[in-house]
């Protein structure tokens, strides 16, 4: 399955069109777009690691007392962002190594939660590095919780009624002479 086929499939979770979890998951494991997905988030802790320790700390000791205490919180939460995404990733790597089985990837301790929303714009005068790392950071949060949510969602109540198919029920009701 290609990524514009796994991004923009219907949300129903795969695991209720006959396909259980595990297999989905251990399929996402081998698949290409975890390939490209892992590279990246691999790439982008690396790179943010070594801005933080290099560049990024001599940037921030010309801030200004207000300005590199707003740097050390945002520092933090881009830290804690990437390991966030880093520790999904490597899950799904153990599933692909045989180290973890699907079925215990599928419990709720290793899922993504919802990335909240910035309540407040950044320092204005935090560097440009930063904000862009913190950028890049939530697009790829985002990019991967919504594979987690995709391959994890719980499967939709037997019960619950469809209304498009409630409503094409009622158009051949009707029609039926």
């Amino acid at each position: 399955m290609s990524l514009v086929e796994f991004m923009t499939t219907d949300v129903t979770p795969i695991a209720s069109m006959g396909r259980n979890r595990a297999t989905v998951v251990d399929d996402f494991a081998r698949s290409e777009l975890f390939d490209r997905t892992f590279q990246e988030g691999m790439e982008l802790v690396e790179e943010t690691a070594a801005y933080l320790d290099g560049d990024g700390r001599r940037e921030s000791k010309l801030l200004s007392r207000a300005t590199a205490l707003a740097y050390a919180g945002e520092s933090m939460k881009l830290t804690t962002r990437l390991m966030q995404i880093a520790s999904w990733l490597l899950v799904q790597r153990a599933v692909r190594e045989g180290d973890m089985t699907a079925e215990a990837a599928c419990e709720p301790r290793y899922r993504l939660a919802e990335r909240a929303a910035a309540t407040e714009p950044g320092h204005p005068e935090l560097p440009i590095a930063l904000v862009e790392y913190q950028v890049r950071t939530d697009k790829l949060y985002d990019r991967v919780l919504h594979l987690d949510r995709r391959m994890y969602l719980d499967e939709p109540e037997e019960d619950a009624v469809n209304p498009v198919q409630s409503q094409l029920d009622r158009l051949t009701a009707a029609f039926r002479i």
